[in-house]
């Protein structure tokens, strides 16, 4: 996670001010709102990402870029 997540100002999904706050996707590197966040948890492969994110901390991998890799942008 770069310094750029902190100070960017739109979600990387919808375009949409951060304002209200802002998250990391369980599915890549995003930066997404928090209304993003909610539509990721209904995705079928939700759980599957935060098994493999744990999975992966539990490694000492803080870095994971996700089940579906990199920022997607869109």
């Amino acid at each position: 996670m770069s310094d750029r997540f902190f100070t960017q100002t739109r979600c990387d999904r919808c375009h949409k001010e951060l304002k209200d706050g802002r998250t990391m996707s369980m599915f890549n590197t995003d930066c997404i709102c928090m209304e993003c966040m909610v539509k990721e948890t209904k995705d079928k492969d939700y759980k599957k990402a935060v098994e493999a994110d744990n999975a992966e901390i539990r490694k000492g991998n803080f870095n994971y870029e996700g089940i579906r890799g990199g920022k997607r942008n869109g």
